[in-house]
């Protein structure tokens, strides 16, 4: 049996800027197809806006409040929101709350810098 703690993993940023904690994926554990891992965008901050060629995604927002983006659609996000993002779509996160984003990324195939496209600078 494998079980990842969150306070227990390290964090790194992926090409969006955001800080992840990657808790299941190929790298650390038996997992194969996919992955999940928390992220973390500061108050007043944002990811780039990118997409990923192969994977889909969901994020699942845990604490604070934002503002998504899906290709032209934009909508607030808050603790408690599922968001489903094809493959191939744009997207890009904000945080407009007083306390730190967080959410859970769910990724399938698992999360890879090399399947990250970022379409701003």
């Amino acid at each position: 049996m494998e079980i990842k703690n969150l306070d227990e993993t390290p964090a790194f940023m992926t090409k969006d800027g955001s800080e992840i904690r990657e808790l299941l994926a190929h790298r650390n554990s038996v997992i194969r197809n996919q992955s999940l891992a928390e992220a973390r965008v500061a108050v007043g901050g944002s990811t780039q806006e990118h997409y990923h060629a192969r994977a889909e995604e969901i994020y699942f927002i845990t604490a604070g409040s934002g503002r998504m983006r899906i290709e032209v659609e934009v909508r607030e996000v808050k603790a408690g929101d599922a968001i489903a993002i094809p493959a191939g779509q744009k997207h890009k996160l904000w945080n407009t709350g007083h306390e730190a984003l967080r959410l859970l990324c769910c990724c399938a195939p698992a999360y890879e810098h090399s399947d990250t496209i970022i379409t701003e600078s």
